[in-house]
């Protein structure tokens, strides 16, 4: 189980709030990339913050909202034309800026999760495998990770028959079998081999409407 061994060690380092880092939705067709910055409370962490896969949904949004509760939070999101136009690994980062520049205060020193931080003025330090080894990782994972699922379900509503609200736009075979016979949406990352490949594939017709 994740723990405050890094945030304790940084904190006495340079004397101040540590945050964790962690993104969701690097790898799906559709939607945003979402990060999340969390400073964790000592004396007000929800028990159960583990790595956001290693949980079930209803104990994500369980402890989401736990999270969100007793912990300063901050969320960055990267939009679909700034994956296609940056590409999915800048944008991940640009979604990571956001979300500590979205604290309350700004951190002493941030943890991220990767092997890579953004190029911004934070001390941080990337921590491989961070989200099964930093409580605040561990916290943001969840807040980004339930953030996400969350825009996720609200656009298969507008969207149907992509299966967002159970696959989050991740390629599976509902969704990349409406892909070649609905087309793209404005929501898909026309950089991904798949969707761009449709996008092609209806372009004529989209051209012709």
């Amino acid at each position: 189980m994740p723990d405050l061994k890094f945030e304790r060690k940084y904190g006495k380092l340079h004397g101040g709030p540590v945050a964790g880092v962690d993104e969701a939705g690097r790898g799906p067709l559709a939607g945003p990339v979402v990060a999340a910055a969390v400073i964790l409370d000592p004396k007000c962490i929800p028990e159960g913050i583990d790595d956001s896969k290693a949980l079930t949904a209803p104990k994500r949004e369980r402890l989401s909202a736990a999270i969100l509760g007793c912990a300063k939070v901050g969320i960055g999101i990267a939009s679909v034309e700034e994956i296609d136009q940056l590409n999915i690994f800048w944008a991940t980062m640009l979604a990571m800026t956001r979300a500590v520049a979205a604290l309350e205060f700004a951190p002493a020193f941030v943890l991220v999760d990767g092997n890579r931080c953004p190029d911004w003025a934070h001390r941080s330090h990337a921590v491989v495998g961070g989200d099964a080894l930093c409580l605040s990782i561990a916290a943001a994972s969840i807040v980004a990770k339930h953030h996400r699922d969350a825009m996720m379900i609200a656009l298969d509503a507008l969207h149907p028959g992509y299966g967002w609200a159970s696959n989050k736009g991740y390629g599976a075979r509902i969704h990349q079998e409406a892909l070649r016979t609905l087309g793209p949406t404005p929501h898909h990352r026309k950089s991904f081999a798949p969707v761009a490949q449709a996008h092609f594939d209806f372009g004529p017709q989209i051209a012709a409407e």
